[in-house]
């Protein structure tokens, strides 16, 4: 195989209704809309296109790991601690429901936040220095 895959470009996010969901997304986190109907709406966020899907019954994309954790699926980087305690600080008073900032014992610290249907993410704060030399100079 000669090619390689290049980034992800879209992630799928089962959600239990669009229209409250994808408000959501735009007033807490900032995302664009870019299409919605009564089956999906389709965001711009972090340098992505995020598909909210309408899905059956209390789904979401968490996991649970061998110990029985729940586990997200999603990580989102921000560029250092002060930006990732700032976001942290934001959400907080935009009511979204935010975990403590942590030490999991690699670099930079992390937070886990949930949107409505519980769909968990993560946020680090390090940014990658591949996207940071590519996209941020």
């Amino acid at each position: 195989m000669t090619e390689k895959l290049l980034r992800v470009g879209t992630n799928y996010l089962p959600v239990s209704n669009v229209d409250l969901s994808s408000d959501w997304y735009v007033t807490k986190l900032g995302a664009v809309l870019n299409y919605k109907d009564n089956d999906k709406a389709i965001l711009n966020m972090a340098n992505q296109s995020i598909f909210l899907v309408k899905a059956k019954g209390n789904q979401n994309a968490n996991f649970y790991n061998t110990y029985g954790e729940e586990c997200f699926s999603l990580t989102f980087e921000v560029d250092g601690l002060k930006a990732l305690e700032d976001i942290h600080r934001e959400f907080k008073e935009k009511e979204v429901r935010v975990g403590e900032i942590e030490n999991r014992g690699h670099s930079g610290k992390n937070f886990v936040f949930y949107d409505p249907d519980g769909n968990k993410f993560d946020v680090w704060s390090e940014l990658s220095p591949i996207f940071k030399e590519k996209f941020l100079n």
